[in-house]
Parts: C-alpha cells; structure tokens; sequence
C-alpha cells in the first residue's frame, strides 16, 4: 500500500495488557503481526502522539466511527465490521484535535504520550 505524508490515527485496543501493547507499538524491534505493524516498521513512520484510555469497555469500533478523517479501507479493522481503523488528517493538530472531540462524545476520558511514560515510570517503580 502506498500512504501519502501526513498524519494518520489508528484505533486499537489493549484490553489485556495496555502497556504491553502501547510499548510494542512505540518499539522498532518486533515480530510483524498485526496490519498496524508493517506501517509502524515503516522508515518513514514516527509515533508523535498516542491518545488512550483505560477502561473495562472495549469502545475502538465506537471511537473509530466518531474521528472524521479519512478512512483507509479496511486497515486493522479484520476483526469486526468497521470499513477501518486507521484515518489519515494532512495536519497534526486537526488530527489529535479530531480525536480528543471524538473521545469526548463517548464521554470518555483520555490520556497522552506523556501520561503513558509516566505511567510505565510509576509501574516500574512499583515493580522494584
């Protein structure tokens, strides 16, 4: 697939083992399993945001149908009946913007990238 420059957004879950899969994501060094996966592997991709919450509910294919950007068609949305999970913006801020109002309108509450170090910090903390 070709992907042109931009920012692009992809909804997942990690219901099980949200700090494993959010390290996975961020980490280079993986076996290539998932759609979202080869993207990532990408020399051209960079992780700039993650946007998450930690909940009981699984809600990606009710987040997924709230951000408005373009849809990819059927990119890591095998698993249920979304035409896609991956959205492409042309602007950054739009882009994390268009997810914040998205969490928001499920009444959701959400974190970043900074919470998600700090959360790993505290944890590892705890761990020792």
């Amino acid at each position: 697939m070709y992907f042109k420059k931009g920012y692009y957004v992809y909804v997942g879950s990690g219901m099980n083992s949200l700090i494993g899969r959010l390290k996975r994501h961020l980490s280079s060094d993986k076996k290539k399993h998932w759609h979202i996966d080869y993207f990532l592997c990408s020399k051209h991709t960079k992780i700039k945001e993650i946007l998450f919450n930690v909940s009981e509910k699984k809600i990606e294919c009710d987040l997924a149908k709230e951000i408005n950007g373009l849809e990819i068609d059927k990119f890591g949305a095998s698993d249920c009946r979304c035409n896609s999970h991956l959205f492409y913006f042309e602007n950054f801020e739009t882009c994390v913007n268009n997810v914040g109002l998205s969490f928001k309108k499920l009444n959701v509450s959400y974190n970043n990238l900074n919470d998600f170090y700090n959360l790993i910090y505290w944890n590892s903390n705890i761990l020792c």
